[in-house]
Order: structure tokens, then sequence, then C-alpha cells
């Protein structure tokens, strides 16, 4: 995996981020993945973050993890999670500039945060062909409701902010296509636990944004 610093345009700003590409030839399926809650200390340098980017690039999906606007050298200031919708929105622009990747294969990852961005973008977004949600913060009415496209949610079995019984209760009202899983010891913020997440999420997006090329 090679990993490149970039910046690139959201509106009047400049948002920076880190451009992983797997070992081999192109074009390659691609993920925007995004940080948790900025004024919790959330960046593109999460450990949950970082761990998906590693795991993707080795089912050979390239990535896009990137800080929120006034994280780190992105200009702006926290938009309570308004402008932070038209971040993702950039991101995903920029990723899908890029000569190595597949326009047809980009999917979209959150986590905490990033996941209810994430969903909100995704939901309007045609250029998304799969969502992956680590620990969303679920909350009736979402557009995850009536998101029809291939979805993962995960959840660690000690996460406090809600618990395993209502996700499995939220999940299985959902659309299809989706998968759940709740992973039994992970907490909210998955530390000691990455080696489970990642892995689950590559393959999610290995097996759906595939499905996309054969499509």
């Amino acid at each position: 995996m090679t990993e490149t610093r970039v910046t690139f345009p959201c509106g009047d700003l400049s948002l920076e981020g880190v451009w992983s590409v797997p070992e081999g030839k192109g074009p390659f399926a691609a993920v925007v993945v995004c940080h948790p809650h900025p004024l919790r200390g959330g960046t593109m340098d999460n450990n949950v973050v970082i761990a998906v980017c590693r795991a993707v690039s080795q089912t050979s999906i390239a990535s896009l993890r990137f800080n929120f606007r006034g994280v780190g050298r992105s200009q702006g200031v926290h938009a309570d999670g308004v402008g932070e919708q038209d971040d993702v929105a950039a991101a995903l622009s920029f990723l899908s500039s890029m000569e190595t990747v597949d326009q047809d294969r980009i999917g979209l990852c959150g986590y905490s945060f990033g996941a209810g961005i994430a969903i909100e973008v995704a939901a309007r977004n045609e250029q998304v062909k799969a969502l992956a949600l680590v620990s969303p913060i679920l909350s009736h009415p979402s557009p995850i409701e009536s998101y029809v496209k291939p979805k993962l949610l995960l959840w660690g079995s000690q996460d406090l902010a809600l618990p395993a019984a209502d996700l499995k209760s939220f999940t299985e009202e959902l659309p299809e296509l989706k998968q759940y899983e709740v992973i039994p010891g992970a907490d909210h913020s998955w530390w000691g636990y990455e080696d489970k997440v990642a892995p689950r999420v590559a393959a999610f997006f290995a097996d759906n944004l595939k499905a996309c090329a054969q499509a």
C-alpha cells in the first residue's frame, strides 16, 4: 500500500487527507472513510479509520481518509454536522477524479459521528454504491431506513451509546440489502478490536463493490 498526503477543495476551504493505493494495477474500487466526532478528539488518524484503510488495501481497494473542516490542517470550523456533509461530498468527488479509481465502484464508510454524516450523504449521492457504518448513533427518522443499496452496520456489544438489543431491533426493520453484526467485547472505541472490525468492513466492500463491476 502506498500512502500520499493530499489536499482537496470543498467550496472555499481546503481539506487534508491521506490517499492510500493498494499494490497492483488499477483501476481500483475505492472507499472514503469518515472519522469520529471532531469535538471529541476524532481525526483521520483514529485507530478504526486507519485499520479500515489498511484492511481494504489488502483486498485491492483504494481509500481516502480525511480530516473534517477545522481538524488538523483542514480549513474552516466545525459546522454541527451540516458543513461536514459537504466535506464528504467533496472527498467523494476528489476520489472519483483519480485516474486509478473505477468510478462505478465507490464506497463510503463512517465511524460514530462519521457514520451519521455518511448516512446523510449516501442517501442522496449516486456515486456511493455501498455503505459501511461502524458504531452509528442511530435515530428515528433516518435516511438509512429507506436506503436500499448494500449496507453494513457494526456495533460492539459493550458500546453504551446504544444497547445491542436496540441495534438489532432497528436493523431488522431496515430494507435489504443489509448486513449487521454485534461484535462481542468491543466498546465504542474499538481499542483492541481493530482486527475484528476492519476485516469485516473490508470483506463487505470487497464483495459488494466487486458485484458492481459484474453488474
